[in-house]
């Protein structure tokens, strides 16, 4: 899907050391990203930037291709505490749900996107150990919508197109 950015919104496409995001149309974004072989320190420190990121931009999840790093980590804070997946794999999914997204990486823009409603993720942490999440809900969307962009998925790819709609993601900012 072609998106084309208002001018009232084009302000938010902006890239720079302020807002380090990754906007459409970058092609990391559409890349599969690389599976991490082995946790390193250069991880850790990106695992601590990504929480940084998204916070400053008031996210609740941010995968490394946003920031223009094609590697298969992903930081989720479904309840403001953030938690760091590496190598993230959904092993088992049910129900469906249907919510409104949006994307760091295309501000302003929101829609309705269908999803599973419980999830089992597997992943490792940030020291490499094995971890697995049972989620459901709205903690199950963030890594739905994460993991879609390890594989060079975007929410506008599955959105129900008549739902899609611009709105200010920060009204009091501006």
């Amino acid at each position: 899907m072609e998106i084309v950015v208002p001018a009232d919104f084009e302000y938010l496409y902006v890239q720079n050391e302020e807002r380090p995001v990754v906007k459409i149309p970058n092609e990391v974004l559409r890349k599969k990203a690389t599976p991490i072989e082995k946790v390193t320190k250069r991880h850790v420190k990106l695992a601590e930037n990504l929480v940084r990121i998204m916070k400053e931009a008031n996210g609740v999840g941010i995968a490394a291709p946003q920031v223009g790093v094609s590697e298969r980590i992903i930081v989720i804070a479904p309840e403001r505490k953030p938690i760091v997946l590496v190598n993230p794999t959904i092993v088992e999914k049910s129900g469906k749900q249907i919510g409104e997204e949006g994307c760091l990486s295309i501000p302003g823009l929101y829609g309705d996107v269908e999803r599973y409603m419980s999830i089992t993720v597997e992943a490792y942490d940030i020291k490499g150990r094995p971890v697995d999440y049972d989620m459901e809900g709205y903690a199950a969307v963030i890594v739905q919508h994460e993991i879609d962009h390890l594989d060079g998925v975007l929410f506008i790819d599955k959105v129900d197109e008549t739902t899609l709609h611009w709105q200010d993601p920060n009204p009091e900012n501006r």
